[in-house]
């Protein structure tokens, strides 16, 4: 996913659905210089992880 994109998604009030691999996520932070999102699988924001924004699907 652009980087532009997902910074529009993070600051929005709107819920919008984004998938990691078919699975329905929330993205709490972004790292540009990383190009990684920390973001959780939706209804289990305990287990967070690292994924790569090109991997990240609206």
């Amino acid at each position: 996913m652009n980087v532009n994109r997902l910074k529009e998604i993070v600051a929005s009030k709107d819920e919008i659905l984004l998938h990691y691999h078919g699975i329905p996520i929330w993205i709490d932070s972004i790292d540009e210089s990383s190009g990684l999102a920390k973001g959780s699988e939706r209804g289990a924001h305990d287990t967070s992880r690292l994924i790569p924004f090109d991997e990240i699907e609206e």
